[in-house]
């Protein structure tokens, strides 16, 4: 029965949309671990790269609406979705050409541009690929494989600064491995475009913008507040580095606290990666809401923790596991039950509602909990974090309760 259940689902059209994934964050993550050296190469401002972030970063929330529209007035969303793949990873090569920061910010935000349109057609081919009680492998595999791209092209990044960088040549070192990074962003549209096939059945609408979002389901819609809620709250774990090495810091010295910062956020990643699938799977026999809202409570556990102001290594660790831990069901999980909510005729622009939301979240919390610890505490920006995820937790589950 297993072997049958593993045919029905992991199938070339899983393979091939995972392996996209991967190739994809390989690429320009290995661009992004070194562009903040570049930047400081290239003389820019200390504000360059917080501006370049926000912009990229709020145009991509903008367009992944648009592709979620595009996607269903398509028939077939292959080569749309190729073609910001490819934007995306010749982008990042761009960045060599580069000689001021405002270079940097025009490629990026091109690219970015290119990141937000191909995400919800992404999601929307591998929802219509598999089976509904196989959504939460199907979406586990993928977000475990955009994880291991992700750890995989910053650390061959910097494998590479480290063995051939030096004082004189860094930025050609820099530019080199900018180009080098176009390659998997091509293989990634190759992999979609070649290895994915779309259902000739699959029926396509022709509505207006506007028309699209006023077509998601009520429940949905529902389900869309309550992310948000969880998601204002839900801080970019960048910042358990920071929390990390001001604990750690009295105790143990600034330069071994940030060793054992960078190493503790490696295995949050680590978590991150390897959790997404056994999630998945485990949400295809227990249900996937009851597996979202076990992962939202680990969250609201992980706030808790933080509010105590631990310094204990062991208890800082256990924080960066539990967050590794809440992404990989989070990311894995929310797009599954999405596909499960929304009708295939507008699958497309529910997947792109969702990701504008998370995005938008994501800007938000980061915002308020830096805004926060820096006027107040540490402790005061966790206390708000744990009021929001816990908001979000007790929404989510009162709104897959309904029917």
């Amino acid at each position: 029965m297993a072997q049958q259940a593993a045919q029905r689902w992991l199938t070339r059209d899983v393979v091939g949309l995972a392996l996209n994934r991967f190739l994809s964050d390989f690429g320009h993550e290995a661009g992004t671990a070194i562009l903040p050296s570049f930047l400081v190469l290239l003389g820019a401002p200390p504000f360059a790269l917080g501006l370049i972030e926000a912009v990229s970063d709020g145009l991509s929330s903008a367009f992944k609406l648009i592709g979620g529209w595009i996607g269903d007035r398509v028939q077939d969303r292959r080569g749309f979705a190729a073609i910001a793949y490819a934007i995306t990873g010749i982008t990042t090569g761009m960045y060599a050409l580069a000689s001021a920061w405002l270079g940097v910010l025009a490629a990026r935000t091109l690219g970015w541009a290119g990141r937000g349109f191909r995400s919800p057609l992404h999601d929307a081919l591998l929802a219509d690929a598999v089976p509904a009680e196989a959504r939460g492998r199907a979406f586990g595999l993928d977000e475990a494989a955009d994880t291991l791209g992700a750890i995989s092209g910053p650390a061959l990044a910097l494998l590479l600064v480290g063995l051939l960088a030096t004082g004189e040549n860094a930025l050609s070192i820099y530019q080199l491995i900018f180009v080098i990074s176009v390659l998997p962003g091509l293989l990634a549209a190759a992999s979609i475009l070649f290895l994915v096939r779309e259902r000739a059945d699959r029926r396509v609408g022709a509505r207006a913008f506007g028309a699209s979002l006023r077509a998601l389901p009520p429940r949905f819609r529902r389900y869309l507040i309550g992310i948000a809620i969880f998601g204002v709250g839900d801080f970019s774990h960048t910042l358990l580095i920071l929390y990390a090495v001001t604990a750690l810091s009295p105790s143990l010295g600034a330069e071994a606290a940030n060793s054992l910062a960078i190493l503790l956020y490696t295995i949050h990643n680590v978590f991150y990666a390897l959790g997404a699938y056994p999630f998945g799977w485990l949400a295809d026999r227990i249900g996937k809401r009851t597996m979202l809202i076990a992962a939202y409570c680990l969250a609201v556990l992980m706030n808790l923790l933080l509010i105590s102001a631990p310094s204990a290594i062991a208890i800082i660790a256990l924080i960066f596991v539990l967050g590794g831990v809440v992404y990989a069901a989070q990311q894995a999980l929310e797009r599954a039950i999405a596909a499960d909510l929304v009708d295939e005729s507008v699958r497309s622009t529910g997947f792109g509602a969702l990701a504008a939301i998370n995005g938008v979240g994501d800007f938000i919390s980061s915002l308020v909990v830096g805004a926060l610890w820096t006027v107040f505490s540490p402790s005061v920006a966790f206390g708000y974090s744990l009021l929001m995820t816990a908001l979000g937790a007790l929404t989510i589950s009162y709104v897959l309760r309904q029917r």
